[in-house]
């Protein structure tokens, strides 16, 4: 079975954009730095499995407080 590189790079397109929207706003709940937390999400989908497995790991972080 061949893989298209072609198909695997607008997958990979795709899944960057809704991987980045996800954990920057993840990681504005449940971390000081969202954007770093983005941009590691971001650079993590060109290895789908290892994206999905840092996405269940932001989830699984407890919320952080804010202080008022």
């Amino acid at each position: 079975m061949n893989i298209n590189a072609t198909l695997y790079g607008k997958f990979v397109l795709v899944l960057a954009i809704v991987m980045t929207i996800l954990c920057y706003y993840l990681g504005s709940r449940k971390t000081q730095t969202p954007k770093l937390v983005a941009a590691i999400g971001c650079v993590t989908c060109l290895f789908p499995p290892l994206a999905l497995v840092y996405l269940v790991v932001l989830v699984l972080k407890d919320d952080i407080r804010v202080i008022e």
